[in-house]
């Protein structure tokens, strides 16, 4: 029912006011006492107040005062003859009623006044729930821009807690996590302190809650509520809950996506849930799903690089330790060798030669590959020499052309530059990688076949390569010598040109099965070669032959 207060000494008029009132229904109240009135409005909510300003015996300024803070939902209303002019009063009132209005139009003011509290009202309740859902939606959004900063499983956990206590003010929330630790763990951030028993009866709720998800399913994870782990956060120890918290509103919430699934939550509150709190509570729960799924793939890619680390290390040890090893026994078979051979020992056969020449080829071998076993090592741990100094590239291919011996029916024809500049290069890496390139060419080109070493002074902006070595060419700038090696061999097919310089790499033909290798030539040849600050590709056809070729910055 509507209270009106009506503030008078007028006796005939509280009686008229009265009369008026009653017919409109609503509950009628008439004071003069200040202090009466004070207590009044302080008991009771009173939606319309009316002030006498005729009765001489009131002090209006000072009831004003009093009443004041008491006006935010009341309707104040004067009651005023024409030579009124209080401006304090006039200031603070909703509406003025003139002594000698009718009964009607002071309804009509009163009723006006009514509607326009209840609409006030009503905007202060829109105006409530908007600032309410702002602050959700900042809170939302502090949350995801959290949750897109980290790769920490524990931290995105943490994060969603602080965002629910942001958004939402919970009294206490239970997390059933099985992706911050090893094992599963209960987290429980709550306002006060919890007790052992209480945390107990709360482990036994979440797992409840976790089986019902995956009832008549294979559970993604086994969880013993005897060896259950439980922490507890707690903002304010001095005070503790109790077994009633049972009876505040609560809401429920996996945490997963697709099929990854990394915990429930569980949240409780004091007061009631609203329809938005619901929402912004499996929004946020939603949202901490895809990071922790990239924070699980991070972690996987991690441990991966580790283990793929480890083994690259194991292999550099590996090949260093046995590179060492056998090239001790290695060096005395060849000298032994060799010392048989120089008829010091006994009178040599033809048989007893070939056989000796034999074992001094596969010995040779064995140790070529020794050192390319090393120098790949050496080249992996940044533990190679280099001796940089002016060099010039045709000396280099010249001794390297003699230094190959060719089989017969074979032969090696040179195009030197002339008068190419020098480069700043180790010669003797140079002679390593023209001599792989030179002796691969012999293995893969058929008897009758020639071989071209070619040098030449070019610009990065005219070099000639197939596409897919862009990637590596387009790092070039400036000018180069650039050193080629053709061939009129088996070829290579397109698909296999850039995995040429694979380590351990060969590419599958009869010639290249018969021929043999270890397939450590050609990338130990390259990074020699990105170790000058050049580089080195390929271009070939199958059937018709390959071209390697190198560039080395000149000395400008």
């Amino acid at each position: 029912m509507i209270k009106v207060l009506f503030v008078s000494q007028r006796a005939d008029k509280s009686s008229h006011f009265e009369e008026l009132f009653q017919k409109l229904r609503y509950d009628f109240v008439s004071m003069s006492d200040e202090t009466m009135i004070s207590d009044y409005m302080s008991a009771t909510n009173c939606e319309i107040v009316i002030l006498d300003t005729l009765s001489k015996g009131i002090k209006f300024s000072s009831l004003l005062k009093r009443i004041k803070p008491m006006l935010e939902r009341t309707a104040l209303l004067l009651l005023i003859d024409k030579d009124f002019s209080d401006k304090e009063l006039i200031k603070n009132a909703n509406a003025l009623i003139e002594d000698d209005m009718n009964d009607s139009l002071i309804s009509g003011i009163v009723s006006m006044n009514l509607r326009m509290r209840t609409n006030l009202e009503k905007l202060s309740e829109t105006n409530q729930d908007l600032a309410d859902s702002n602050y959700r939606l900042n809170a939302l959004y502090t949350t995801s821009s959290q949750f897109a900063g980290s790769l920490d499983k524990e931290k995105l956990i943490q994060y969603m807690l602080e965002g629910m206590d942001k958004a939402l003010s919970y009294s206490l929330t239970c997390t059933l996590s099985f992706c911050t630790e090893d094992e599963p763990v209960l987290l429980i951030n709550s306002l006060y302190g919890v007790s052992d028993e209480l945390a107990d009866a709360l482990k036994m709720r979440i797992i409840l809650h976790y089986k019902s998800l995956f009832e008549g399913q294979e559970l993604p994870y086994e969880v013993d509520i005897k060896t259950l782990k439980v922490k507890k956060f707690v903002k304010y120890p001095a005070n503790r809950f109790n077994f009633s918290i049972f009876q505040f509103d609560n809401m429920f919430s996996k945490i997963s996506l697709g099929d990854n699934f990394f915990g429930c939550v569980e949240i409780f509150k004091e007061t009631p849930f609203s329809t938005e709190n619901a929402t912004c509570f499996q929004t946020i729960a939603q949202q901490v799903s895809l990071p922790l799924k990239s924070a699980t793939l991070y972690q996987e890619l991690k441990e991966t690089n580790k283990k793929l680390e480890r083994l690259e290390r194991l292999k550099s040890e590996f090949i260093s330790i046995v590179s060492h090893e056998l090239r001790t026994p290695l060096t005395s078979i060849k000298n032994s060798l060799e010392i048989m051979s120089s008829d010091k020992c006994r009178e040599v056969t033809e048989t007893y030669n070939k056989f000796l020449d034999m074992a001094k080829r596969n010995s040779q071998r064995l140790s070529e590959m020794i050192n390319n076993l090393l120098d790949l090592s050496k080249i992996e741990a940044c533990k190679m020499d280099f001796h940089f100094k002016d060099t010039d590239i045709n000396s280099v291919i010249n001794y390297v052309k003699s230094s190959i011996a060719l089989p017969t029916g074979q032969q090696i024809i040179t195009i030197e530059g002339e008068n190419l500049p020098q480069v700043y290069a180790d010669s003797q890496r140079l002679e390593q990688v023209l001599t792989n390139l030179v002796s691969n060419a012999v293995k893969f080109t058929p008897e009758g076949k020639s071989i071209t070493i070619k040098s030449e002074f070019i610009n990065s902006s005219d070099l000639k390569y197939p596409e897919i070595f862009e990637e590596t060419m387009s790092k070039l700038n400036g000018n180069y010598v650039m050193v080629s090696v053709s061939d009129e061999g088996i070829g290579i097919s397109q698909d296999n040109l850039l995995h040429v310089f694979d380590k351990f790499a060969q590419i599958e033909n009869s010639l290249s099965r018969k021929v043999g290798g270890s397939g450590l030539g050609l990338p130990i040849a390259k990074q020699l070669i990105e170790a000058h600050k050049g580089a080195i590709w390929c271009d070939s056809e199958p059937d018709k032959g390959s071209t390697f070729s190198f560039v080395v910055p000149v000395i400008e």
